[in-house]
Formats: structure tokens, sequence, C-alpha cells
């Protein structure tokens, strides 16, 4: 079973979030920025990807999506705090 990664993407410092779950997160984040899929981010134009998580097994990041999804706002401002206490743009380093 290949890998996936939980994320989350944002318009502006601690803006509107989404919490997202994909295989490829070099091809998802990408698909952010350009807005090429109609929907919720690109409705919000929400570009920045300030988290991101590796899980070995698809599986595992889809259980962890779910969860994180149904966390209320301020445990998700506070997971991108730890990671990334300045909401950088994390896109540039996985390329």
């Amino acid at each position: 079973m290949p890998g996936g990664w939980v994320y989350i993407v944002t318009n502006r410092r601690a803006g509107t979030l989404y919490v997202g779950v994909t295989s490829d997160i070099a091809r998802r984040a990408w698909e952010h920025r350009e807005g090429v899929v109609d929907g919720f981010t690109n409705r919000y134009r929400l570009k920045r990807l300030v988290y991101v998580e590796r899980h070995n097994d698809i599986r595992d990041a889809i259980q962890r999506e779910k969860t994180v999804k149904h966390w209320p706002r301020q445990w998700k401002i506070d997971l991108i705090k730890a990671a990334n206490p300045d909401w950088n743009d994390l896109y540039d380093t996985l390329v």
C-alpha cells in the first residue's frame, strides 16, 4: 500500500483552513496553487501549504485526515503553529 500525506492549505496566516489527503503532495499542492480544481479551495483561494504530515500507509493518512477535519479550529491552528510557527508556504520545500 502506498504512502500518503495529510496537509493543510490556507489563504493567509490564521485564515480559512482546508485539511486534505493525497498520495502525491507536490502535485496536489501545485493544483491548489494554480486553482485547477473547482471547489472550496479554489473559491476561497487557498494556495498556501502550511502543514504536511507523511504516513507510510495511505489508509492511515485517510484516517488522520478525517480525525483532523473534525477537530476544533484552534487545534488545527495549534498543529500548524507547532510545525510551522511563521505560517511559511511549504510548497518550495517539496520540489
